[in-house]
């Protein structure tokens, strides 16, 4: 049995993401791309993995069941997840990376035409892995080629951030991989737009020796003295597959991820509606109900609105904005940019470079200037899986009851608006035993008290 979580299959390789589980996974991706196309004799399924150490035979056992199922498996190696997207426009494609989590763990998501398999495709696998049907007959089974789309990517978003921003030239930009395979994508990539790209554990390594994958404000603390110290106008730092990005700032210190993902939502909607006008429809930007009210206020002024999906919902927001005709500008959760014009998946090399341009022409403590940071935190409270639904269903009203001047919303987990418009969320994790809290608020820290008090009680009930 297989289980998609808010970013596909992750865990353990010993115990979860195993050679078995990604040999059902490919067959079933395999199935759905030949179902997809029953007038095409062998239709393609790219397969890519980032650097764990264990992504070698997970990617081949992923290889041999698209194979079996009659479909061509196109490896191509150890590259960004945002290149295995890239690579699967026209057809589908399973990318074998656990992103920011443990070496000791490894993961799988599925793609089809550059986007990542909705909640409805996922279902869909997951049914077939439960069924365990045979695989195709033997004079259909298929044999895998290789191609290398490494270097057509990183052309693509550098022809694609061209317009924005001013050329890079001169400006000193560092690049903390973190031995993840951004290290074979940004720098390369910001090199081509002119900067200076200075790569720090800029070799794949899928023990990540340098840091833990995840980039934070403690793993990234050698990086961020070497930013300040290096005469740099900022620093980018990556996940282990190259979808997260992190920005630092000159003086050594990470710009709030809100605060990013506004920047690049002004830029984007600003620039559709000076191309447009003032008679084209509202431009939107797709993002979470975690993400900060700094962005509202960013993209209302720029003459946008705000549309927020579940997290790990921005695809199925995407194209349910365009089935109204709403034209999608940017669509981002924190740290997981989207770049609509470009493509329909998150990339973090993109990102670095649209930002890099950017920043060369105009400066980043000018981009961040209009923007109001109130203070913002997040916490995790412990919460097994099991416990989880019945936890929220009483945190409903346990929280309105703590906060009764706050309008309440049900869609996204548990948020709360106070007539100040800070706001704070209550969700469960879809992939840790946590319930997550987000608070923005002038008042934060007594926010955060009172409904980390109230979470726990729910939770021990």
């Amino acid at each position: 049995m297989v289980q998609f979580g808010t970013a596909g299959i992750r865990g353990s390789v010993v115990d979860r993401v195993t050679p078995a589980v990604a040999l059902a996974v490919g067959q079933a991706v395999g199935q759905v791309a030949t179902e997809s196309k029953p007038n095409e004799t062998s239709p393609e399924v790219v397969i890519g993995r980032d650097g764990r150490t264990s992504g070698p035979a997970l990617a081949a056992a992923a290889e041999a069941g698209v194979a079996s199922a009659g479909a061509i498996p196109v490896r191509i190696g150890a590259v960004p997840t945002p290149t295995l997207a890239f690579a699967s426009q026209g057809r589908h494609g399973l990318m074998v990376t656990a992103s920011h989590n443990p070496p000791t763990d490894n993961g799988i998501k599925c793609f089809v035409d550059g986007s990542e398999f909705d909640s409805q495709r996922e279902q869909r696998i997951e049914q077939y892995v439960d069924e365990d049907g045979p695989p195709a007959d033997w004079e259909q089974w298929e044999s895998s080629v290789r191609s290398d789309l490494l270097p057509t990517y990183r052309e693509a978003v550098v022809d694609y951030s061209r317009r924005y921003g001013a050329d890079c030239e001169g400006v000193r930009i560092a690049v903390d991989c973190g031995t993840g395979v951004a290290s074979n994508a940004t720098p390369a990539v910001l090199r081509e737009l002119g900067a200076t790209a200075i790569g720090v554990n800029a070799t794949v390594d899928g023990h990540f020796p340098a840091r833990p994958s995840k980039p934070t404000p403690e793993t990234l603390s050698e990086f961020r003295t070497l930013v300040a110290d290096g005469e740099f106008e900022f620093g980018i730092a990556h996940d282990g597959d190259g979808d997260r990005i992190v920005i630092v700032d000159e003086d050594g210190e990470i710009v709030h991820e809100d605060t990013v993902l506004a920047i690049l939502a002004d830029h984007y909607t600003r620039q559709y509606v000076d191309e447009h006008g003032d008679e084209a429809p509202t431009p939107v930007v797709i993002t979470t109900p975690n993400a900060s009210g700094r962005i509202d206020e960013q993209v209302t002024a720029a003459g946008g609105r705000v549309d927020r999906v579940q997290l790990g919902g921005l695809h199925e927001g995407i194209a349910a904005a365009e089935a109204d005709d709403k034209p999608v500008v940017f669509a981002a959760e924190p740290w997981k940019h989207i770049h609509p014009q470009l493509g329909g998946w998150i990339d973090g090399v993109a990102s670095a470079a649209v930002i890099s341009r950017l920043v060369a022409k105009q400066g980043l403590a000018s981009l961040r200037e209009p923007i109001t940071e109130r203070p913002y935190r997040k916490v995790s409270v412990d919460c097994p899986d099991e416990i989880k639904p019945d936890a929220m269903a009483r945190l409903e009203n346990s929280l309105s009851e703590q906060f009764p001047d706050a309008t309440v919303s049900l869609d996204h987990g548990v948020r709360l608006t106070f007539v100040d418009d800070s706001w704070l969320l209550v969700r469960p994790s879809g992939t840790e035993p946590y319930i997550r809290l987000y608070a923005e608020s002038d008042d934060v820290d007594a926010v955060v008290e009172a409904a980390t008090g109230v979470i726990e009680t729910e939770v021990d009930a």
